[in-house]
């Protein structure tokens, strides 16, 4: 790596941690109730929402009631997101008349963005009408989001209360997440966007004539472009064969690229998402979605500082995510950097220069190169976002390994908003419980005892998403169904179906584009893999934050061990390594560890 790519991963890391303390101090403010402007503004569209909706915002709920209300409503934003898709044939706003969506992809698809996961087996633009993209997928952006940070929100006053019964209010921690965090930052984001490029219009698909014909004779689809109206698939041809017309989709694509970035969604308008120029046209919108993937998830660990009455506890837990980060951005990055050496064997000139990016390009837009690219993918991945600029089936052995294994990690390494600290959180739970074991003493966090009903429930949270993982790729590579969609043989077929799952059974949503997973057997069990792992997850993190709740606060004593120290912030990095060393290195070792070693063989 040269000089100027340190340059730009330094230069996103500072401007990274910059803006978490003011965020972190913004959302503390909005879920503490304290003013902080936009909620004397809009005080009364709260009101009206509470009212309309017939919710009590005084009312402080139970830990059960509080799970209840959170299953409850993202159940029906999963079937008003599976009917829109289902119907969207006869609804208005789709200019390019496409079809209903097949029952086993949009269940996929309404899991998928109900659960934060965003994980797409379709091409947005050659599948999705207007209206199902907006009221659909758009709006399920913003509340499984918003959904996430509640869950987060209520475990934190579970550290706060003493001797309570109630966590807080879902509609209301809901609600203020949605009004106050996610929209405006979005508005904001949205029009600089389009300033830089990105589309937002109704206007239909547009035909236009070529510049130059091609040689070769591509479909659109191939292209990420969308099929021409007719549904032939590519632009009208002259008698030589060639190419004369191309069809250019659109649509209301910055808003929804905005809230997908800011809300760890991941899920993008187009098929080839954050690669297609309609995306993510500029370095300079490449720069602001990349930040928008971690700024909430970062700011949220100031956050938490603030509202547990001690800062040092939110520094300490990001500087142990940005810690395990940076160390998977060096193994990336310089794994593309490099190139393939069975390329340099071949007279193949992979070098950086004034003309070329140099390494392995393959995927890669040049108008990113390595850099970009590399650091966009361990932030995908670290954050549970799963948007991607470059197409992570055609990384190096070793540059593929880093992002999967931080979806394997649990997504704690930042994570999706809430989902991810609340994660973190869990681990530091369990890494003071170890602490308390080999000291001899009953294990305390933020005042807390940390109890059998605690590591139970951490137990669940941590096991839960290595089990979708692991047995759905053994389900997959037993089953002639789960085979039949691998088209690369060896061990990156192998790579690519453990990938799907990692991404799925903990809520990514990327994928190493080589297996088809657009197909029943992947639809259904990769949904129900996305189900789990979210709502069996987010119910035991309501119950320790109720059972904590009711605890009474334990004074700081000698034997106390000192969780805001650099010294924890290592047992808190250590904790989470080896769970993920233990759960997959055996697996990893089948995929992209064995691939690395025969492409070295082949130099």
């Amino acid at each position: 790596m040269n000089g100027p790519g340190f340059l730009q991963i330094a230069s996103y890391l500072i401007a990274l941690i910059a803006l978490a303390k003011p965020l972190g101090s913004y959302m503390a403010r909005v879920y503490q109730d304290e003013s902080v402007g936009l909620n004397r503004w809009f005080a009364g569209v709260e009101r009206l929402c509470y009212r309309l909706s017939g919710v009590d915002p005084e009312q402080d709920m139970r830990w059960q009631q509080y799970a209840w209300a959170a299953l409850a409503f993202n159940l029906f934003g999963l079937l008003a997101v599976y009917l829109l898709q289902r119907f969207q044939d006869v609804l208005p706003l789709n200019p390019q008349a496409l079809p209903a969506v097949p029952p086993d992809s949009a269940f996929n698809t309404a899991v998928s963005f109900a659960s934060n996961t965003n994980w797409q087996g379709y091409g947005g633009e050659s599948t999705m009408s207007y209206l199902t993209q907006m009221l659909g997928l758009g709006v399920q952006n913003f509340l499984s989001a918003a959904s996430g940070m509640a869950v987060l929100v209520a475990l934190i006053r579970g550290f706060t209360r003493r001797n309570a019964r109630g966590i807080g209010n879902f509609w209301v921690d809901l609600t203020r997440s949605t009004l106050y965090i996610l929209l405006p930052l979005s508005f904001v984001l949205a029009l600089v966007l389009v300033g830089q490029g990105v589309v937002q219009t109704f206007n239909p698909y547009q035909t236009v004539s070529l510049l130059e014909t091609s040689n070769n004779t591509v479909d659109a689809k191939s292209m990420g472009l969308a099929p021409s109206p007719a549904g032939e698939g590519r632009g009208e041809e002259n008698q030589t064969g060639k190419p004369t017309k191309q069809t250019l989709a659109l649509g209301p694509a910055a808003s929804q690229i905005a809230i997908k970035q800011l809300g760890t969604n991941g899920g993008g308008f187009f098929s080839v998402n954050s690669a297609h120029p309609y995306e993510n046209p500029t370095p300079l919108s490449n720069f602001l979605e990349m930040l928008a993937i971690l700024l909430i998830p970062a700011a949220l660990c100031y956050s938490f500082g603030l509202m547990v009455g001690d800062t040092r506890q939110g520094w300490a837990i990001l500087a142990a995510m940005t810690l395990v980060f940076v160390a998977l951005v060096c193994v990336t990055v310089p794994a593309e950097q490099r190139g393939n050496p069975a390329l340099t064997a071949l007279g193949i000139d992979q070098s950086i220069g004034a003309q070329q990016a140099g390494g392995n390009m393959e995927g890669k837009e040049t108008r990113f190169g390595i850099v970009n690219s590399g650091l966009w993918a361990v932030a995908t991945t670290a954050a549970s976002n799963g948007s991607v600029n470059s197409m992570h089936d055609s990384y190096t052995p070793l540059g593929g390994l880093a992002p999967m294994w931080l979806m394997q990690l649990g997504e704690v390494i930042f994570g999706g908003v809430g989902s991810g600290l609340y994660g973190m959180i869990v681990f530091a739970i369990v890494a003071v419980f170890i602490a308390g074991l080999m000291i001899g003493r009953t294990p305390e966090y933020l005042g807390k005892k940390i109890e059998a009903f605690e590591m139970k429930m951490a137990a669940i949270v941590i096991l839960i998403p290595p089990l979708m993982v692991l047995g759905g790729t053994a389900l997959s590579l037993m089953l002639d169904a789960g085979k039949a969609s691998i088209f690369n043989p060896g061990a990156h077929g192998f790579s690519e179906v453990l990938y799907a799952w990692s991404s799925a059974g903990n809520n990514n949503g990327s994928a190493f584009g080589g297996l088809s997973a657009n197909v029943p057997f992947y639809n259904l069990w990769l949904g129900l893999a996305m189900l789990f792992s979210r709502y069996w997850l987010m119910v035991p993190v309501l119950a320790i934050a109720g059972s904590l709740a009711a605890k009474k606060t334990v004074p700081v004593g000698p034997g106390t061990l000192p969780t805001h120290t650099p010294l924890f912030a290592v047992l808190l990095i250590i904790t989470v390594l080896m769970v993920g060393a233990l759960t997959f290195v055996p697996a990893l070792a089948l995929g992209p560890i064995v691939e690395h070693l025969q492409m070295l063989s082949q130099h």
